[in-house]
């Protein structure tokens, strides 16, 4: 296995770093990954955070699907919003190679931040798997307010390495 961290940006040399990645091989091939990418509950059991509590939705095939994921932002001990519910909207998806979604939810204006991962093959039987988080085109208001990013790089690895988990055991679904 490897990991490794980093911060960019995704819009080039003049813009601060608003983009964060982490990486990791994972022992198994990119469509048994990307089945766990793609499915709600997947989301829910790979989250390192402690937010995603639970989900609601068919597995994700298009740009546009969507699901809700019941959050709880307790873990984090920033801001006390109770339970709450957010819309996750697919934005990229190119089929084992890959998915990233933003959130709708209940604050005004919707952030804008997106999530994703990107997978590549390596050695017929593994898959790099990338991990990222980026704010660049999130709504001035919380892009320039200090609240972002919500996660650090940290989070993001240890989500990769929960994925790697959750493709070689299996996770709760429903």
């Amino acid at each position: 296995m490897t990991d490794s961290q980093e911060s960019s940006s995704s819009h080039g040399d003049d813009a601060p770093g608003y983009r964060l990645e982490a990486r990791r091989v994972i022992p198994a091939p990119a469509h048994e990954v990307f089945a766990v990418l793609c499915d709600p509950d997947g989301h829910v059991a790979i989250d390192s955070s402690g937010m995603l509590q639970s989900a609601d939705g068919p597995q994700v095939t298009a740009v546009d699907d969507r699901f809700v994921v019941h959050m709880d932002r307790e873990s984090l001990g920033d801001f006390d919003l109770g339970h709450y519910d957010v819309t996750v909207i697919i934005t990229r998806f190119e089929a084992d190679v890959e998915i990233a979604w933003t959130i709708d939810g209940q604050i005004k204006p919707p952030i804008g931040h997106t999530y994703g991962y990107r997978l590549t093959p390596v050695d017929g039987s593994a898959t790099e798997v990338v991990s990222y988080y980026d704010w660049s085109d999130a709504h001035p208001k919380w892009r320039d307010s200090g609240i972002l990013p919500v996660l650090d790089a940290s989070a993001l690895k240890a989500t990769l390495g929960i994925l790697e988990r959750a493709v070689r055991r299996g996770y709760v679904r429903g």
